[in-house]
């Protein structure tokens, strides 16, 4: 498991049973909620310029008929990305979310585990990063902006 980062090519951390269970109470969540209405693309890779193209584990994109069978996502396409982090949460806030700002991606949601939090990554300023940042624990909700509808609560999330 690799992932091209500004040139470079970088060895993912391996998943572990909490990761993975995180990521798929998240596609059971959003898949059957989002039908038709995006594509929830799990631990697959997000083309964000010709020398990053990271893989999230979760990617809300902009349907298209084809699944983009024959053009690899860019940021245009990109509604949501969400990175859970069982130990790289350094790595994935100070590499992954500024990379995701400088391309525009809207929203990022990084999961931390250890912490039992999920942190908030909305409105990107290119060259600065996020304008809002929301840190949100157990006790509180979230929803994707571009679904304000579908709405989870963070417990279900880290149950």
């Amino acid at each position: 498991r690799v992932e091209l980062l500004e040139g470079e090519i970088v060895e993912m951390s391996p998943i572990g049973r909490r990761h993975q269970a995180c990521v798929d109470r998240l596609t059971q969540w959003l898949v059957p909620a989002l039908r038709g209405r995006a594509i929830v693309r799990v631990q697959g890779s997000v083309r964000l310029s010709d020398i990053s193209a990271p893989q999230p584990d979760v990617v809300l994109l902009r349907p298209r008929q084809d699944f983009y069978a024959t053009v690899d996502p860019g940021p245009d396409n990109v509604f949501l990305v969400i990175e859970v982090a069982d130990s790289s949460l350094r790595y994935d806030q100070g590499i992954k979310v500024p990379l995701y700002a400088r391309h525009g991606i809207p929203e990022v949601w990084v999961v931390d585990l250890a912490e039992e939090r999920v942190l908030v990554y909305r409105d990107p300023v290119p060259g600065v990063g996020y304008r809002a940042v929301d840190v949100l624990g157990r006790m509180h909700r979230l929803a994707p902006q571009a679904f304000p509808d579908l709405e989870l609560a963070v417990d279900e999330l880290l149950s």
